[in-house]
């Protein structure tokens, strides 16, 4: 039996296109699945931190001894860190990691994407507008989630799981490049470069075949 933790994207939720594709094609494989809500309890106090630590709950409490996974966009940053965390001895093992659209360099990529004076407004203020797909409401995302954001460097973790990549290279969001960058340095990952934009919609079918594969061992 495998598990299957889904992690969704930063202002997105459990309700996303792909969790619910994921969700339904575990379920055909006869995997267990689940995704938890990492806006929870609320999306203005958000943290990498609290995230993180709710994935080491999902994971303690995996009804399988081997758990897969599957981070989008600012989840694969989450993925990554839990993974990183994760004491092997003990409890069920992350044993596949799967990125779609990973935010690898989530601090910087956001400090260039919202500029430095929007930057110093947020820190000034205390809070950052911002536009919520999953419920289609703007929140104020408190000062503390930059802060705590910058306490993390993916490029700085080297962990020797085996990792499968989707990134599009028409990305608006997260620059292929610095993907591209943090893989070539790890020979366990698997990158994927395809045509398509930072949801990756039109290779969901191909994602799941590959997450399949490698979650099986077939990668």
């Amino acid at each position: 039996m495998r598990h299957l933790i889904y992690l969704h994207g930063f202002a997105s939720s459990a309700r996303s296109t792909k969790a619910t594709a994921f969700a339904a094609r575990a379920a055909e494989a006869g995997w267990s699945f689940d995704c938890p809500d990492l806006n929870l309890p609320q999306f203005e106090s958000l943290t990498i931190t609290r995230m993180i630590d709710q994935v080491t709950d999902a994971v303690a409490a995996s009804p399988a001894p081997r758990v897969a996974l599957v981070g989008s966009s600012l989840g694969a940053l989450v993925a990554l860190e839990a993974a990183a965390r994760a004491q092997p001895e003990s409890g069920p093992q992350i044993d596949a990691l799967v990125f779609l659209a990973p935010a690898l360099d989530l601090a910087p990529g956001m400090e260039r994407h919202l500029g430095a004076a929007a930057v110093e407004r947020w820190q000034r203020t205390g809070s950052l507008e911002v536009f919520h797909f999953g419920d289609q409401q703007t929140h104020l995302l408190h000062w503390a989630f930059m802060e705590d954001a910058r306490r993390y460097d993916a490029f700085a973790v080297s962990l020797p799981v085996p990792t499968l990549i989707y990134q599009g290279r028409r990305d608006e969001v997260v620059a292929p490049e610095a993907v591209e960058r943090w893989a070539a340095s790890r020979p366990w990952v698997t990158l994927r470069l395809v045509d398509d934009g930072h949801q990756l919609l039109d290779h969901v079918e191909q994602m799941w075949g590959d997450t399949r594969r490698i979650v099986e061992g077939g990668e």
